[in-house]
């Protein structure tokens, strides 16, 4: 069964990054379509999404997954700064 999990990370608002939505089945299939739709970035990470499941929406993500979320973030960071030198190439 497919599962997702969507974070948000504002370091102004929160100290640690949020969890906004989570599911399995079909509701991860629908945030994995949101995501796509709007350009957000996915990364596979099977062990850490149950890891993060355990999270409930609304709340920061525990001091225990900092290191492994941060490496999805700097992935991430990495992806949008790749994208913007191909658009300035363009």
């Amino acid at each position: 069964m497919r599962k997702a999990v969507a974070l948000r990370y504002d370091r102004q608002v929160n100290q640690a990054p949020e969890v906004v939505a989570a599911g399995q089945g079909l509701v991860a299939e629908r945030l994995l379509e949101i995501a796509k739709a709007h350009g957000i970035p996915r990364h596979e990470d099977q062990e850490l999404v149950e890891a993060l499941l355990k999270v409930p929406v609304g709340a920061e993500i525990p001091p225990g997954l900092y290191e492994l979320v941060a490496r999805v973030l700097a992935f991430v960071l990495r992806m949008e700064e790749q994208e913007g030198k191909k658009q300035e190439r363009a």
